[in-house]
């Protein structure tokens, strides 16, 4: 009996792993069209969502976004050990609760997982983070988390979000528009990107400086960096 229940076991690793393989490679070239979070919004109102190639998207909303959510993103292997700590450490001590969730492993919450907080969707979200490393480039990942990443109140992506905020294409956001979204990420429906209050104005600040030094870190990819710095 226990040898049976192993055999089904192993069966049911062996075709989730072969499953999620395929679908993280089928992603790697296809445009995503639409997550489970678009579908459950998509249930009480109208959701804005519009796919643009990176090349359609302002590189300063890539550099916004580095440097607001993941300073790591171009380094780490989909998740951040170190920010993971630092984080905690903050939490512990009171300072504003902060998340330490790399770019990475927010696409893999987005594109392949659902909605919500639990030990065991957090441990299938690493798995993912890490497969998505290990197939996609650095610029897909990046590709992708602009297009499906929450902006707003049902605006989901870059251009989505450019349009209804700055009336205009993402290719040509401005940096003080690119930033203005940006610092509104880990909380869309809370912040709002045209009346920021007086936090959003500070952490824009900060994020402005950021970008200001950043490509001189000589660890990062001078090749990426080219591609996202004008």
């Amino acid at each position: 009996m226990f040898r049976k229940l192993f055999k089904i076991l192993v069966a049911y690793i062996l075709t989730f792993n072969v499953i999620a393989l395929l679908w993280v490679i089928a992603y790697a070239f296809l445009p995503i069209p639409f997550t489970k979070l678009m579908v459950i919004e998509g249930q009480k109102k109208e959701i804005s969502y519009a796919w643009k190639s990176l090349d359609q998207i302002s590189d300063k909303l890539a550099l916004a976004v580095m440097c607001s959510e993941d300073q790591n993103f171009l380094i780490h292997h989909g998740f951040d050990l170190d920010a993971i700590m630092e984080a905690e450490k903050s939490n512990k001590e009171g300072k504003r609760l902060r998340g330490a969730s790399t770019i990475t492993q927010q696409v893999a919450k987005n594109v392949f997982l659902w909605p919500g907080r639990s030990w065991i969707r957090k441990a299938v979200e690493l798995y993912f983070a890490l497969l998505i490393d290990a197939i996609w480039s650095k610029q897909r990942i990046m590709e992708v988390y602009l297009n499906v990443a929450e902006m707003g109140d049902g605006v989901f992506g870059a251009e989505a979000a450019s349009r209804i905020y700055f009336k205009k294409p993402a290719s040509k956001l401005t940096i003080n528009e690119s930033v203005r979204i940006a610092v509104t990420l880990p909380s869309p429906k809370r912040y709002s990107v045209l009346k920021p209050g007086s936090y959003l104005k500070k952490r824009a600040e900060w994020v402005k400086r950021q970008m200001s030094y950043w490509g001189n870190k000589m660890t990062y990819d001078p090749e990426f960096l080219r591609k996202m710095i004008k």
